[in-house]
């Protein structure tokens, strides 16, 4: 049971009456990529416009449509290590980050995914 009022859908929780909104939950912008790729690329992308190799286990991915600020949760999931560095390098467009093999140096990791939850601009 929900209910929809100006682009906001709230959603009855699962046995409660506390509600969600559907929006809110929802993941904004994700891919997956081939950090080895001599031209790295997405292999999948939602709301990607792009993605820059900085260096070794070092990226920046582009939003399409931007975030309404750059206090967004991210994630990013790879063999081993990764982690975005810090706020400095989270942006409404962006966001820069770094992957890590097992001692915590940089390192191209063959499948690495990104995702992020926030608020659309």
């Amino acid at each position: 049971k929900g209910s929809t009022t100006g682009g906001s859908i709230n959603v009855l929780g699962e046995g409660t009456s506390a509600t969600t909104n559907l929006q809110q939950g929802l993941c904004k912008a994700w891919c997956q990529f081939n950090g080895n790729d001599s031209s790295v690329s997405f292999a999948d992308s939602f709301n990607m416009s792009g993605i820059t190799d900085n260096g070794t286990g070092d990226f920046t991915v582009s939003f399409a449509n931007d975030m309404a600020n750059a206090t967004y949760a991210n994630s990013v999931e790879c063999t081993f290590f990764s982690h975005v560095y810090d706020s400095a390098n989270t942006a409404t467009g962006s966001v820069r980050f770094a992957t890590t093999d097992a001692s915590g140096n940089k390192s191209n990791r063959t499948i690495t995914s990104y995702l992020n939850a926030g608020d659309l601009a």
